[in-house]
């Protein structure tokens, strides 16, 4: 799998890195116009790394928001600081932020040394100077390091103009193009693997691993590469029941799970193949096939799944009959975010997926099929008039939609509409996909 991931990114990689609470998220968010970094008043918010593509002034890159680095002992902040280190030697430039208002902290004398260490162009910015009058007082601590040093206040607008002109003065022109790929959230309840198989997919600890339900609140956008096409991986917050919704932290995280699901093309429900899927677990489906999105189910630990449960596969399936009632033929790939097991498979259902969604048939092929399957079955009756067809059409929607064009669409009932998207599906190997049929009446007319 990892072979088939591109190692060259197009876009140069410019990272926010600095402690917690020091306005990396809030410059983050100017520069993309955007409020996908979370921005609270709380250390630690920022869990996850962010990226988001930025173009500035004819120059494209993208921007990179991590988590916060500090010494602090709790579980969080270790991985943080782990996973920002390794992380900054494969970006290209680096933007350390500190607070003016704290001046130069010890912790901030290791940011610089772990920035200097990488070898790669640095900038330190000295946030939260409010008064022009201020700005040599709270740069004269940072003077030492001898490095390019910009003064700012984020929530005033000021500096980061100047930040912007020297990440683009660093960036060359014309860094390259690749074709677009498609946008692929990863949704699921907490603590079923979506962070472990992000970061087995991407090849890199961008996304924080750790036991504890709820590690990540971000949805966080990952571009990469694959058989030269280029996806966009959202990695997000587990969702739970709306009850059990106390934090408001976790309020944020389920909003912009849903906002993923949204902007996404392809949905990943993953769920725990040990435990199978669950009445939470269709909640979420139905949510997806409402948004009208391909999806395609993962079990996950399914390396332990295959140990532990007889005919592990058959039950799985038998599980994702009973709850996903409504959506039967939906795909299921199996992984093991831990082995890597099962990743190329699930990118081949990624890669035919994509292709469902795009799916066209010419008007005069579909109606041949279409008056061919209508003869299958009776007629639905409306009153006691038979509803008589006269053409379908493909809509320009994706996944695939159809308008079936009839003198009484209103008779045309939902098991009806089941039988023919079920035969759509057997004709043009749309399984898994939730294509839908409209009804609408004829232009022609007539009560027949």
């Amino acid at each position: 799998m990892q072979q088939s991931l591109s190692k060259a990114e197009f876009a140069p990689k410019v990272a926010i890195i600095g402690r917690p609470n020091v306005g990396k998220s809030t410059l983050f968010n100017i520069i993309t116009e955007s409020r996908k970094a979370v921005v609270k008043n709380q250390a630690g918010v920022t869990r996850d790394i962010m990226i988001e593509p930025v173009d500035i002034w004819g120059k494209q890159f993208d921007l990179i928001d991590t988590g916060g680095i500090t010494e602090a002992g709790d579980i969080f902040s270790k991985l943080i600081r782990e996973q920002v280190t390794e992380f900054l030697h494969s970006v290209d430039l680096i933007v350390a932020v500190m607070d003016g208002r704290a001046g130069l902290v010890p912790e901030d004398r290791d940011i610089i040394r772990v920035a200097k260490q990488t070898g790669k162009p640095f900038l330190l910015v000295i946030n939260k100077v409010d008064r022009t009058t201020e700005e040599e007082i709270a740069k004269a601590d940072f003077y030492e390091f001898g490095v390019d040093i910009i003064s700012a206040s984020f929530e005033q607008r000021r500096g980061v103009g100047d930040i912007l002109e020297w990440i683009t003065k660093q960036i060359p022109e014309n860094p390259g193009t690749v074709k677009e790929g498609l946008n692929i959230a990863i949704v699921g309840k907490p603590n079923v693997g979506k962070s472990s198989i992000c970061n087995a997919i991407l090849g890199s600890n961008r996304m924080i691993v750790s036991d504890v339900a709820g590690t990540t609140i971000d949805a966080v956008d990952s571009p990469f590469i694959y058989n030269g096409s280029k996806y966009t991986l959202v990695d997000t917050a587990g969702l739970r029941r709306s009850a059990k919704r106390e934090d408001d932290l976790e309020i944020i995280s389920a909003f912009k799970s849903q906002e993923a699901i949204r902007r996404a093309d392809i949905v990943l429900l993953m769920v725990d193949g040990t435990v199978g899927p669950t009445d939470q677990d269709a909640r979420i489906m139905q949510a997806i096939i409402e948004d009208h999105k391909g999806v395609i189910l993962v079990a996950n630990k399914s390396d332990l799944g295959g140990k532990e449960i007889p005919e592990y596969r058959k039950t799985f399936r038998e599980q994702v009959e009973r709850v996903f009632h409504f959506f039967t033929d939906v795909n299921v790939v199996f992984t093991s975010a831990k082995t890597g097991y099962g990743l190329e498979e699930l990118f081949e259902m990624i890669e035919k997926v994509g292709k469902q969604l795009t799916f066209r048939v010419p008007t005069s092929e579909l109606n041949d099929f279409f008056f061919e399957t209508i003869r299958k079955a009776p007629a639905p009756v409306w009153g006691t008039t038979n509803v008589k067809f006269y053409y379908l059409t493909q809509t320009y929607q994706r996944p695939p939609a159809f308008i079936a064009f009839a003198n009484h669409p209103d008779g045309v009932t939902n098991s009806y509409r089941r039988f023919l998207t079920k035969n759509i599906k057997d004709r043009w190997d749309l399984y898994g996909v939730p294509i839908r049929i409209f009804c609408m009446k004829s232009r022609k007319g007539g009560s027949e």
